[in-house]
């Protein structure tokens, strides 16, 4: 049930929150006047750490960890666990998580190894393969907490814990990878100079609670992201993927996630986040502060996670009139 009355858009953007030189080197010769004037007119809030999962729970009455398969999945019964495939790749003797969109595995590629990898998961569940870089596990045991992939983007892959409930999952990863590293799909990508899959990364299990445990604040979810969708659904509320810019309508009380800052931040990609907050300011903020001007929209709220601290940034249609407070600079975001 959507129970925000006044037009409102909530931006969830994560990588927005840098180190506060860096936020300083990085946009002083940058014009980013709509973010700027959001930033000095605003009501500023530093919370909690936290996480793009943590908020969209907040969001939609879930408690965390969120059981992102299940919200995936194609059928919404029984307990699930995402089981996703991944490149680790060596960097000074450290296994790293590789973004898996740089896989850029093809259905049929996906199935073929799922097919395969299918006898080594039996005892644990049955494979669902739902895009080529989402593939879900129908829990036929109790799986233990693992990772969010999230998390672990660009980060050190930590081997799973030693205790007896993550043996059996130790057992099948570990045979997994040696079926993967003699796969034909693997062998061929290898010949083509691509990355293989040479891991799969157990994550977000858990079963639906039904009903929803609260109301929810948006009418609408911007993003592709399966798992987004998937609360879209849940919810009863519209979901769709992220708009190329905020549309001139944009309803009652849409929930949009712009993470295209969040590798460039992890890997400290500096030109690659400069060209997306340039894109975040003209397609989104810009706009916003029209509607805003206009109208449209009664607030705008900015929600950046940060592993330090988060933060909250809402302007109101009314605060556009305290021109005694002038815009801020970026750097004011970090903790």
């Amino acid at each position: 049930m959507h129970v925000n009355m006044r037009p409102m858009l909530t931006l969830i953007v994560p990588g927005l929150i840098l180190p506060r030189q860096a936020l300083a080197d990085l946009t002083h010769d940058l014009p980013l006047p709509a973010l700027s004037l959001h930033l000095g007119r605003g009501r500023l809030r530093h919370r909690p750490p936290g996480t793009t999962a943590s908020l969209l729970a907040a969001a939609s009455g879930l408690h965390e960890p969120l059981p992102a398969a299940a919200l995936r999945a194609p059928q919404t019964d029984g307990a699930w666990l995402c089981l996703d495939p991944i490149h680790l790749r060596f960097e000074e003797r450290t296994l790293i998580v590789d973004d898996p969109a740089a896989l850029a595995l093809t259905l049929d590629e996906a199935q073929q190894l799922a097919v395969s990898l299918a006898p080594t998961f039996s005892a644990l569940g049955e494979i669902v393969v739902i895009t080529p870089s989402c593939w879900n596990l129908r829990l036929a045991a109790a799986a233990p907490v693992f990772p969010s992939l999230s998390d672990a983007l660009l980060r050190r892959a930590d081997p799973l814990p030693l205790d007896a409930a993550s043996a059996p999952w130790r057992r099948a990863i570990n045979d997994a990878q040696m079926q993967l590293h003699a796969h034909p799909v693997n062998q061929a990508r290898a010949a083509a100079g691509r990355p293989v899959v040479n891991s799969l990364w157990p994550w977000g299990g858990g079963a639906l609670p039904l009903p929803p445990a609260s109301s929810c604040a948006h009418d609408a979810i911007w993003n592709d992201d399966p798992m987004a969708q998937g609360i879209a659904r849940y919810r009863n509320i519209t979901a769709a993927p992220l708009p190329a810019r905020l549309p001139d309508a944009p309803g009652k009380s849409p929930l949009a996630i712009f993470d295209a800052l969040e590798l460039p931040a992890r890997s400290g990609n500096g030109i690659a986040w400069r060209d997306h907050i340039a894109r975040l300011e003209r397609d989104w903020l810009a706009p916003a502060l029209a509607a805003l001007k206009a109208g449209r929209l009664d607030t705008l709220r900015l929600l950046a996670p940060g592993d330090e601290a988060s933060v909250e940034l809402t302007l109101r249609k009314r605060d556009l009139w305290k021109f005694w407070r002038s815009p801020a600079p970026l750097d004011i975001l970090a903790p």
